[in-house]
Order: C-alpha cells, then sequence, then structure tokens
C-alpha cells in the first residue's frame, strides 16, 4: 500500500516514538495544534487578556467547521462537549403537543440516551430503535418513524464497533413523517466526508478532541439557520445575545441563527487548538482520508482474522468508519499493556478499539494487533 500522507504525517511529533491507533478516543497531537495553543499561551501572558483577539479565533473555528461540513458559520454555536451541546439543543424543543415522538437508537453514546430521557417530564415519549450486533437496519426507522415523530436522534457511527449508518436514506424518511433529524457525529466527523445539506441533517454535534485533531473541552453544534430562528434555548448566557458586550442584564434577546445556543465565555484555548486541527483537515480533505481509512481497515480485519481474533466490527469497510474493534474480555487491562508497550489503542466494554487516522501506515495498524493476538495467546 502506497502511504500518501508523508509531509502531513511529519507534523506529528509523537508518531516517531509511540503508535496512535485511537482517533475514537483522542487523536495524535500535531505541531499545528501544540503552535495554536502556544498562541493563546502569548496572548494570555503578554495582553492579559484579549477579548478581540480570542473571539476572533472562536469565530475562526466555527468558520472551519462550518467548511468542514458545508454550513455556515451562523449556523456554528461552540459549546464544551457534545453532552452539553445536546442537552441544549433538546432544552429548546416542545414537546408539549401532540409531535413529541424521540426515535433514538441502541448504538449511541449513552449520554445521548440520557438527554433524551430527561426530556421525559417534558412530555417527550422516547423510543429507543434495539440494536443487533450494534447494528441497525432501515426497516427499523420506517417501523419506528411515525408522524408523532418531533425528532429523530441517531450517531453517524458507532462508537462501539465502527458501523456507519446511511444518512440520507434515513434523512427521506425522517423528511417523509415530518420528524427533525440530529446526528451525533463524533465518531466520523474529521474521517468521512459530512454534507449537512445533501445528507438533509437539520441538527449535528461533535467534539474536537478525535477525528478533528483538537482537544476535549470543545464542542460544535449545527442547528439548520431556518430551524435555529424558531427555537428559544432555555440553556443561555451572554454570549448567544444580539449584542453581548451591551452587558444589559434585563434584556433576554436571542442572537439571529444558531449562535443563539451559545452560552457563556467560549473555551478560547480549545478553541484555538479546534481552530488548527479543522483547518488541517480541510486542507488535506475529508474525501481523501475516508479513501485511505478504508484501505487501514481492511487491512485491520484481514490481520486480526489471520489470527482468528474476534471482530465486533462489520467485515465490510464500505459499512465501516476508522474503528476496527476486537473483543477482548479484559479490553482496559490489555489497553494498559499496549500503553506500557507505545501502542495506543482505546478500550470499550468488552472491545479494543483500533481506530488509525490519515496519519497512520498500515505497517503500524497490523503492529498493533499482532500485538493484542501475542497478548491473548501468551493469557
Amino acid at each position: 500500500m502506497t502511504y500518501p500522507f508523508t509531509k502531513k504525517r511529519s507534523l506529528f511529533p509523537t508518531l516517531s516514538e509511540t503508535l496512535h491507533l485511537s482517533s475514537c478516543s483522542q487523536s495524535a497531537i500535531s505541531f499545528p495544534v501544540k503552535e495554536s495553543i502556544e498562541s493563546y499561551l502569548t496572548s494570555w501572558s503578554e495582553e492579559g487578556m484579549d477579548w478581540t483577539g480570542w473571539m476572533t479565533k472562536v469565530y475562526d473555528a466555527k468558520v472551519a467547521f462550518a467548511n468542514l461540513i458545508n454550513a455556515s458559520p451562523d449556523e456554528i454555536a461552540v459549546l464544551s462537549s457534545v453532552s452539553d451541546a445536546v442537552s441544549t439543543f433538546a432544552g429548546a424543543l416542545d414537546f408539549s403537543g401532540k409531535r413529541n415522538k424521540v426515535v433514538t437508537t441502541d448504538i449511541d453514546f449513552p449520554c445521548i440516551g440520557h438527554v433524551w430521557l430527561s426530556q421525559q417530564r417534558r412530555g417527550a415519549d422516547v423510543t429507543f430503535l434495539p440494536e443487533k450486533d450494534h447494528m441497525l437496519s432501515i426497516e427499523q426507522y420506517e417501523e419506528y418513524i411515525n408522524t408523532q415523530t418531533l425528532i429523530t436522534s441517531i450517531p453517524h457511527v458507532s462508537y462501539y464497533n465502527g458501523f456507519i449508518q446511511d444518512i440520507k436514506a434515513i434523512s427521506r424518511i425522517t423528511k417523509a413523517n415530518g420528524s427533525l433529524l440530529f446526528v451525533d457525529a463524533y465518531q466520523s466527523a474529521g474521517s468521512i466526508p459530512i454534507d449537512v445539506k445533501e445528507m438533509g441533517i437539520d441538527a449535528l454535534a461533535t467534539g474536537a478532541q478525535k477525528f478533528l485533531l483538537g482537544i476535549p473541552g470543545i464542542s460544535f453544534l449545527y442547528v439548520n439557520k431556518e430551524l435555529a430562528n424558531s427555537l428559544h434555548p432555555q440553556t443561555t448566557g451572554w454570549f448567544s445575545r444580539v449584542h453581548p458586550f451591551e452587558f444589559n442584564h434585563r434584556l433576554l434577546d436571542y442572537a439571529e441563527g444558531t449562535r443563539r445556543f451559545d452560552t457563556g465565555t467560549p473555551m478560547m484555548i480549545n478553541a484555538y487548538a479546534a481552530h488548527a486541527g479543522i483547518s488541517l483537515l480541510n486542507e488535506i480533505g475529508v474525501s481523501s482520508i475516508q479513501s485511505y481509512i478504508e484501505e487501514l481497515s481492511q487491512v485491520a480485519i484481514d490481520t486480526a482474522l489471520k489470527h482468528g481474533l474476534s471482530i465486533a466490527s462489520p467485515l465490510d469497510v464500505s459499512v465501516k468508519g476508522s474503528n476496527t474493534a476486537i473483543r477482548v474480555e479484559n479490553a482496559s487491562e490489555v489497553e494498559q499493556f499496549l500503553k506500557r508497550k507505545k501502542i495506543i489503542v482505546s478500550a470499550r466494554n468488552d472491545v479494543l478499539r483500533i481506530a488509525p487516522h490519515f496519519y497512520n501506515t498500515a505497517e503500524e495498524v497490523e503492529r498493533a494487533i499482532n500485538e493484542i493476538a501475542h497478548v491473548l495467546i501468551s493469557n
């Protein structure tokens, strides 16, 4: 396999000593991200505070993310986490009428289900689509979504085994029934192309620390501008106002578009890092990243099967993301063992997730799975 990203790989200094195969949890650090963090620290040291510069960088991060998903910057809000973003969005919906059904899934990350369950006291009727082998079918969406469905909430890619959902097909079902579509893109943004307009996505959330190459503590919330303008978030803050620096505590006005979902003081240093990471992805192009990751997925599957390992992920790379999940009873213990050998993978329950990014090579994927096989055989 020809490696296409040699020049970009050199931007990740730790790769010379460590195998970073945990982009489903935390990507490797790059020079651009390190430099962006140092830039914030310099502004803090030299100026004490620089509200103009800081807010410009937050806006720049919004622009970079908007470009990544084909949205407008005024359709992007920044919050602290995906849990925060989804909670803020859910709290702005009205469940008091006949259309009060929430359709969500058993393959979502737990916090998503928790958010929708928390809305039951406001009238939400929550239904979970049952998983089979941590996957779902289009027929299930056709069965469960109806004219009482207010919102359908789904993950783009499963955090557990990397199963990819057909967003456009699901969107057609939601639109036919008048349901909104919310997508958790934490396991896809940065590794799989997303076009919110073409895919028919009404709202989407993701964080920066995984495939977006950033750090924890910042998330992006996309809400279609027309929808956003019809909502009045209960969770609010001074940056969701029309003129936040007028400091008018008696005026509850909502900014135009998705900025009304911004809350308090943004995560400045995190925005610096997010802008750097997403800008690098936009420069490379996510389509070429996805194509390469599919090749690495095939390498992971072939290597695991060669050793007789049990794979929890789909074996067809066209319906899986970067994550290849290998069943390991003591996954957390093996994760820590491999870390001591400078191999970073990510445990979740009973699987070890091998999740490469564009900066990884086929040889690194093979080595990591060979080590996993060796550990399991030795035990």
